[in-house]
């Protein structure tokens, strides 16, 4: 029957995290669509553009504080250096996260003067300090993961999210424009440092030490570049959009990407935040290890497929009826992002793949070339308007990552494989 047969699909460990992970995300969701109806309202497209801005500079700095790299070493590390690693992980974190600071209050001010708004700069550098806050968390979080107790990371996002955005849309309403985003996510950060330092017995070291650091660098430079250039696609579009077409069609296409890839983009998360510490727990045996790998990206894509489908087919009812009659002309923009998402996926779990078997490597140089093959796309399309932007993306994510996929599969798996029969 069907029930025993989706039996399998829905047990297991890491399922488990999915669903925790999945239900504050959930949550998330609900709490997002109340904060985003009210700025739908409450912001101008000049406001939107202004927040894209700002935002894209956040995420780029972000990078620079190897929070992915340094969190994926102490999931991946070997039982007998966790202890160091996690203590060597704390200072760099520290030192990378006080430069950042720095690097992005410097910014501040080209930056402002680039686009020629002199209201930017406050709230650059008020966003900045976040990532004061990280070190204060980021060691704990990465250990909980490792043991793979997703449920409190479930429960940071869903209270993160309930802050956040109870935050925004009380300053939204009293109308402080792009602050109410900024303070939001300043204001709702400290909530990881609580609730993990609750279920975490680690502590920060009295003393300094960078025991392994070589090893910590060598394993998240890679990453940390492959961050980058991510940052590079998610936020190129933006800038030249930004830059060529003006801050409000930058507005109307921010709503549009925010709006259509962020439900799906969010539930990809979901799954990956579990994936990683799931394979990576089998990774010496490779047939177990093969197994983990394409029954859980069977499971992302079962349900990344649906929610798309949906979303795109229901997009020209629901963004009208919910987001206001004004935003009707991001609908066919929205649409076709809502498309990438899909091979979106497949690009994120070889990555990830990729990372596990230490091959980082290896992805720093596909997502290279994705990046030029992107970037190029985005100039020849970005003349003829926002919406063929937006078909540049679509299509240089349907013709790149494809190709990756396969190649990622094949050498990860067959490679290894015809290498330890040769051995035997």
């Amino acid at each position: 029957m069907l029930i025993n047969k989706l039996k399998p699909l829905l047990s297991g460990q890491f399922i488990r995290n999915v669903s925790w992970l999945g239900t504050a995300e959930l949550i998330n969701r609900i709490f997002r669509l109340g904060t985003t109806i009210t700025l739908s309202r409450m912001f101008s497209s000049q406001d939107y553009g202004a927040m894209a801005i700002i935002y894209t500079i956040f995420e780029f700095a972000n990078v620079f504080t190897l929070r992915g790299g340094i969190g994926a070493k102490i999931i991946q590390a070997d039982e007998q250096d966790i202890k160091t690693i996690c203590n060597t992980s704390f200072w760099l974190n520290l030192i990378l996260c006080g430069s950042v600071f720095c690097f992005q209050c410097a910014v501040a001010f080209p930056i402002a003067q680039f686009y020629n708004n002199q209201q930017l700069i406050l709230p650059i550098c008020a966003l900045s300090v976040v990532y004061l806050i990280y070190p204060m968390y980021m060691v704990n979080a990465a250990i909980i993961e490792r043991n793979n107790n997703l449920k409190v990371t479930a429960i940071c996002n869903a209270t993160q999210a309930f802050v956040g955005n109870a935050v925004t849309v009380i300053l939204a309403v009293m109308g402080l424009g792009v602050w109410a985003i900024v303070l939001s996510m300043v204001l709702s950060t400290p909530v990881w440092v609580i609730i993990t330092w609750k279920n975490s017995s680690w502590r920060p070291p009295k003393s300094f030490s960078l025991d392994k650091w070589r090893e910590v660098m060598n394993f998240g430079k890679n990453i940390l570049a492959v961050e980058f250039l991510n940052r590079i696609r998610n936020n190129l579009d933006y800038l030249l959009v930004g830059k060529f077409l003006g801050t409000e069609q930058l507005g109307i296409y921010f709503f549009a990407f925010n709006a259509g890839s962020g439900i799906s983009m969010n539930v990809i998360n979901t799954f990956m935040s579990a994936l990683f510490p799931h394979i990576c727990a089998v990774r010496e045996n490779l047939a177990e290890f093969k197994a983990r790998y394409l029954s859980s990206l069977k499971k992302v894509m079962s349900i990344v497929l649906l929610i798309i489908m949906a979303q795109s087919i229901l997009a020209p009812i629901y963004v009208p009826a919910v987001f206001g009659q004004r935003w009707k002309v991001a609908v066919p923009i929205l649409m076709l992002i809502c498309l990438s998402v899909i091979p979106r996926a497949f690009g994120w779990a070889n990555a990830l793949l990729l990372n596990a078997v230490d091959k980082t490597h290896i992805n720093l140089r596909i997502n290279f070339l994705f990046t030029m093959f992107f970037a190029a796309t985005i100039l020849f399309t970005v003349k003829w308007g926002i919406f063929w932007v937006a078909v540049g993306v679509v299509v240089s994510h349907a013709l790149f990552i494809p190709v990756s996929a396969i190649w990622t599969y094949r050498y990860v798996f067959h490679n290894r494989i015809n290498a330890l029969s040769k051995v035997n």
